[in-house]
């Protein structure tokens, strides 16, 4: 009993001095930080200029050593093989080769460190001004979308409005809107969009958000509601949009699984000329609005909203404005060119390489859109993006011919930063005539 006691005292000594060593000899949890820049603080040259990039691997603000570095670099997406290097003081500077036409040249960086992978990247402009899209454009193609508006005004608005009032704040009020516009084979589909107005008496200029790629609900914009806008944001599946459960992951990865390729070969039933559509129609229910001021009508979207902006503003005359983030759907042929194609890079996969697939998307690529614009527009996008490639946004952006301006983040990937919201709100407000 006595021998127990001990061991039992023994014991518990050993665990308080152990405590007390880990006290006072803490565990030190070491992030590093992985970074890729170019030498130009704005990452951008032109054709021919050198062009060095820097790695540097950090932890706390210091460097770390002797790390063994894996980079690959070259024309976005076409990066070639890797090659490696030692990180000495936590910096690795290498010439690369300049492009020698217009174009991204992309740095991709990747360490190991106790079993954890770290990648990062940065992506240089060479001349992006001179960038032309290698997308076709057929000599019908205004034909066909004035038949196909023609068509449209067939169709009877027919709006319901119900109240969302759980959204409701002091200065907004929320609804939940239900529309017609054309849906497949001739037919008719509904649309389903909130509608967010002012809470007080006047007249307002008029906001359409158009949707991001994907399957999800929507619950309106406040925020411009709130600064004096009445704005309606829609979907584009013909489901409502305050669903429960698991519906919208299930038509995401199901029924509505890449839905950008639905009947690819047919110009009169693709997918998207239903949507190209029913965001017109949807001018219609701002246009309707009893409050809305007659004059000032924006469309706004990010990436597969903002490429439908550049349709919406393009299709329509009664759109005064367009504000346009990281679009997608612009020179999606650049595959077939050896270089970056934009979102959703369908000729990245031989089985959509067919002719008639190819011939579809000159009716429906954003570049033969934004030819056509003739009303104001505000862009932005960064270099870094890799679901819509800079080299495919520039084919559009180079080929605008009405008013036009651009905010680049050349760090940014395929999503806002809160700055670039910030920015966002402040760019509508321009291209509205409200700053």
């Amino acid at each position: 009993m006595k021998h127990a006691l001990n061991t039992l005292l023994f014991a518990c000594l050993s665990l308080a001095f152990i405590a007390k060593a880990q006290a006072e000899n803490p565990t030190f949890l070491q992030i590093p930080e992985l970074t890729v820049a170019p030498d130009r603080a704005d990452w951008t040259y032109a054709v021919g200029d050198p062009i060095s990039f820097t790695v540097s691997l950090n932890a706390h603000g210091n460097p770390l050593n002797d790390v063994e570095l894996s980079y690959r670099v070259g024309p976005e997406f076409y990066e070639g093989n890797s090659q490696t290097a030692t990180l000495s003081d936590g910096r690795f500077t290498f010439q690369a080769d300049p492009l020698d036409q217009p174009g991204f040249l992309r740095c991709i960086a990747t360490v190991t460190i106790d079993g954890k992978s770290y990648s990062a990247k940065a992506t240089a402009a060479f001349s992006p001004e001179k960038i032309r899209p290698t997308q076709t454009e057929p000599a019908d193609f205004d034909s066909f979308w004035n038949g196909q508006l023609e068509s449209l005004k067939k169709i009877d608005l027919r709006p319901l409005k119900t109240p969302y009032s759980e959204l409701n704040t002091p200065g907004a009020n929320v609804y939940k809107v239900r529309y017609q516009s054309w849906g497949k084979l001739n037919g008719e589909a509904p649309f389903y969009g909130v509608l967010t107005e002012p809470n007080k008496e006047g007249k307002f200029p008029a906001v359409l958000q158009v949707p991001g790629a994907g399957v999800r609900s929507y619950s309106g914009n406040v925020e411009l509601a709130e600064a004096g806008f009445i704005a309606f944001q829609i979907g584009i599946h013909s489901i409502p949009i305050d669903l429960e459960g698991d519906v919208y992951p299930n038509l995401r990865y199901a029924g509505l699984h890449n839905y950008w390729a639905y009947n690819l070969n047919d110009r009169e039933e693709y997918y998207f000329r239903r949507v190209f559509l029913g965001c017109v129609k949807a001018l219609d229910v701002l246009t309707s609005h009893p409050n809305w001021d007659g004059e000032t009508l924006i469309v706004y979207g990010g990436s597969q909203g903002g490429f439908l902006s550049i349709v919406t503003a393009a299709l329509d005359k009664r759109v005064t404005g367009l504000v346009a983030n990281y679009p997608a759907y612009c020179d999606v042929t650049g595959t077939l060119h050896d270089r970056a194609g934009g979102w959703p890079k369908m000729f990245n996969y031989e089985r959509y390489r067919h002719e008639d697939m190819i011939a579809t998307t000159a009716y429906y690529d954003g570049v033969n859109f934004a030819k056509r614009l003739t009303v104001p527009g505000s862009f932005a996008f960064g270099y870094n993006d890799t679901v819509c490639p800079p080299t495919s946004m520039y084919s559009a952006y180079n080929v605008i011919t009405a008013p036009k301006d651009l905010t680049i983040q050349v760090d940014m990937g395929h999503g806002p930063s809160d700055a670039f919201r910030d920015e966002t709100f402040q760019r509508i407000l321009r291209i509205a005539g409200q700053k």
